[in-house]
């Protein structure tokens, strides 16, 4: 994965909702991208944090102390275990940091819950 990529244009060419897609690596994190348009569920990640990269769109994220909304071009790290519920009321394009261990829904199994492996390219 060592190459110049456009990650809005990959985030564009995706057609499954809520099924981030790994697009590249930096140490013991992946950068991964996704097409969002609604919501996913309430989730925590006990042991890591997660940063949100708006590409293109406006993204909520609701967590139960606040709630950030996050416009094209905002960052967002959701700290280790705080609960969060991602929301794209319109189609939204993201770029997500997070750390290879990351589970997709936390310890939450929901019906839009991808596994790495499904999140790879």
């Amino acid at each position: 994965m060592n190459k110049v990529i456009s990650p809005l244009k990959i985030a564009e060419s995706l057609t499954e909702l809520w099924s981030p897609r790994i697009v590249g690596e930096v140490d013991d994190a992946y950068v991964k991208v996704a097409k969002l348009q609604g919501t996913l569920t309430w989730h925590a990640h006990d042991e890591e944090d997660e940063m949100f990269l708006v590409l293109k769109g406006q993204l909520i994220i609701e967590m139960e102390e606040e709630t950030a909304i996050l416009n094209e071009g905002d960052f967002f790290v959701v700290p280790q275990g705080v609960r969060h519920n991602p929301i794209a009321n319109e189609e939204c394009l993201i770029l997500l940091f997070e750390k290879k261990t990351t589970l997709h829904t936390g310890g939450i199994e929901h019906a839009k819950t991808k596994s790495i492996d499904e999140q790879l390219p």
